[in-house]
């Protein structure tokens, strides 16, 4: 059982080196499918982690959990969450930063593929506070507000389905986009509709800010340095002024840009789960905004338009 207790050590340190199996592991299967009509049951199905979870999972007060759809900015917001909350074991400048040899997502344990394989023990040696990583939707995750605090990164749909689009495809060549939209629009995507999944962070955040902080993935990228500053107030250590003129804000969103993360060997190298040939390399695409544009039909933008228009209404949340 994943217990409330604490290591004498202070958090948050790189997963990779307080487990022993090192590599990110969902709770995906061994072997794609043979057919497409497959690919959906494929893909991460929650059920088994998500009954685990609300089972056994005892979160603690200092717990942060960063969370996102798949394809929203994840693998950038977990380097960013890391670099900033263990900046002060770990410099961004420094020549033996983590994220310098691991990939992102082995700073973080990944909650579904520790819970749907009955490993959420190694929870227990991560020392407090711990970061930790879901595509979950909130509601599954038992305490993790308002006990704890949650960082979610929210993409633009239609961008999302296009990145998602691309990388399903390293696995399963013959996906169309057209399918891609189908799943979106249809609610059937990997973690449930994706309306129902943002608006289950965004309702958490306003009722409790302090708890819950909701990014835009497009503002990130418009102000990355805006962004990172945010993130350490929420997350109780904002930049001292020393830091500032030390230009650490700097460091860290330099440390964590595309550019920069695409030229570690730890990300051009390997795969995201071991069972699935996801290759580590295809989370460093493009991270642009607007992406959709270049290979959606108008048809499909305006399908998903009005569903975005329809599914979002009154809730003060809108996309441009």
């Amino acid at each position: 059982m994943a217990t409330s207790g604490s290591s004498s050590r202070l958090g948050p340190v790189p997963f990779k080196d307080v487990e022993s199996d090192g590599d990110t592991i969902t709770s995906m299967p061994e072997r794609p499918p043979e057919e497409l009509a497959g690919l959906v049951a494929a893909l991460p199905s929650y059920t088994v982690a998500a009954a685990a979870l609300q089972r056994r999972f005892e979160p603690r007060p200092s717990d942060v959990v960063v969370a996102s759809l798949l394809k929203c900015g994840t693998t950038w917001l977990v380097a960013l969450a890391f670099a900033t909350a263990a900046r002060h074991a770990h410099p961004p400048g420094a020549a033996d930063h983590p994220l310098r040899r691991l990939n992102p997502h082995q700073c973080l344990p990944f909650l579904e593929g520790l819970f749907s394989g009955g490993r959420e023990g190694k929870l227990d040696a991560l020392p407090s506070p711990r970061l930790m990583n879901t595509h979950m939707p909130l509601a599954v995750i038992p305490g993790a507000v308002p006990a704890g605090k949650v960082v979610y990164v929210c993409r633009e749909p239609k961008a999302m389905a296009v990145s998602m689009w691309h990388y399903f495809r390293r696995v399963y060549p013959e996906l169309s986009l057209a399918e891609t939209v189908d799943m979106a629009c249809d609610g059937t995507m990997p973690f449930g509709p994706f309306w129902d999944h943002i608006l289950g962070y965004w309702r958490a955040a306003v009722a409790w800010p302090e708890n819950v902080l909701f990014l835009r993935y497009e503002e990130m990228l418009r102000d990355p340095d805006v962004s990172v500053r945010r993130l350490a107030r929420f997350l109780g250590m904002p930049f001292s002024a020393e830091e500032e003129e030390a230009g650490v804000v700097r460091g860290i969103v330099e440390l964590c840009s595309l550019g920069s993360l695409r030229g570690m060997e730890a990300n051009r190298t390997g795969f995201v789960d071991p069972r699935v040939k996801f290759p580590r390399e295809a989370l460093f695409r493009k991270g642009v905004a607007d992406d959709w544009k270049n290979h959606m039909t108008p048809e499909m933008a305006r399908r998903m338009d009005g569903i975005i228009a329809d599914k979002f209404r009154g809730t003060g949340l809108k996309f441009p």
